[in-house]
């Protein structure tokens, strides 16, 4: 059930999130990751002090992954932490409104949900402002809160590398990763924010000691260099798999996609388009990736799927809001053409 609204936001927060109880079936994708509010101005070209109006949006990667797979007709769930004030009831309002499970979402007492701005200079200038503290509520989950039987039994685990960042989160990630045993599609997107790592060689080190964990790792050229210490995409992808991976994945923008397995390799050539918004292009592009890992696609389908819906994303202001439908990355594939957007929200 749903609690209405009162005056006591943390109470209204912890009735809504967390109260729907899990079933028995299990989940195709289960993601653990950073929830955050996306403050994104509907103005381009211009910098935030120029800015005259924005707009208010579900976000980080780990939950738009999550929102990008139920659109794609998955059942999806959420494991995050919010804070206790009104903009983790929003989070937890928009993943329900989404078809994302929140009930593996809580509050933490006494923190905010983090607030991220970016600025738009299309077509490759992102600036992102995260109005946090080093610490979010999301580096706050315990393994002993975590329902590991949904872990284990997911079709697909879907973890990010921020969640490395900092204990307790550390931890829960590796006792998931223990619940489930290297089982196939046990991914781990290596999505580095520097803001949130000690120093870099933190991050080396703990990505080098997760790639062992998992089945599969995704990222871009510059996140795979800092795990494998390779600047060459396929040099990467090779050495991903040698640390124990069974499928990587080198995203390389607008040259495209390399995807490599023992037995196989792939790569498939981006496609371009106009673009107002590139900062949920990489996310549309995992949940593609874990709708083709869910339904047993071969390398080749999987990345032009996801190579269509990463379009699709980049030429729409929103992350979670613009993800796509399956109907609309087949149309984008079959006539190269983007569909209109149902949630379009209109910038200047």
């Amino acid at each position: 059930s749903i609690c209405s609204y009162n005056n006591d936001f943390s109470l209204t927060l912890n009735c809504y999130i967390g109260t729907l109880a899990p079933v028995s079936a299990p989940f195709d994708v289960l993601a653990l990751g950073r929830s955050s509010v996306d403050i994104y101005p509907l103005q381009t070209g211009i910098g935030l002090d120029q800015v005259k109006t924005f707009g208010k949006f579900l976000g980080g990667s780990a939950t738009n992954v999550a929102v990008a797979a139920s659109r794609l007709g998955h059942r999806t769930a959420l494991v995050t932490r919010t804070g206790d004030d009104p903009l983790g009831i929003f989070v937890g309002e928009e993943l329900a409104r989404f078809g994302v499970d929140p009930s593996f979402v809580s509050s933490v007492e006494g923190m905010q949900t983090p607030v991220t701005f970016c600025e738009l200079f299309p077509p490759d200038h992102f600036p992102l402002y995260f109005y946090q503290s080093a610490d979010v509520p999301y580096f706050k989950l315990r393994a002993g809160e975590m329902d590991m039987d949904a872990v284990s039994d997911a079709a697909v685990l879907w973890c990010t590398g921020t969640g490395l960042a900092r204990e307790p989160s550390r931890e829960a990630h590796h006792a998931a990763w223990r619940a489930r045993g290297r089982k196939p599609n046990t991914v781990l997107d290596l999505d580095f924010r520097s803001r949130f790592w000690t120093s870099r060689k933190d991050a080396i080190r703990e990505m080098q000691r997760a790639l062992p964990a998992v089945t599969v790792a995704i990222g871009n050229v510059e996140e795979c260099e800092l795990a494998t210490g390779e600047t060459n995409p396929v040099a990467a992808a090779k050495a991903l798999l040698d640390a124990g991976v069974e499928l990587a994945i080198v995203k390389q923008g607008r040259l495209g996609s390399l995807a490599m397995t023992r037995s196989d390799s792939v790569m498939v050539p981006a496609i371009l388009v106009d673009t107002v918004n590139g900062l949920g292009a990489g996310d549309a592009f995992g949940g593609a990736v874990c709708h083709g890992l869910v339904e047993g696609w071969d390398l080749e389908r999987t990345l032009r799927f996801a190579s269509a819906a990463g379009a699709i994303v980049a030429s729409r202001l929103e992350c979670a809001n613009a993800m796509p439908t399956v109907a609309e990355v087949e149309t984008m594939m079959t006539t190269g053409k983007l569909p209109e957007s149902v949630e379009s929200t209109n910038v200047e």
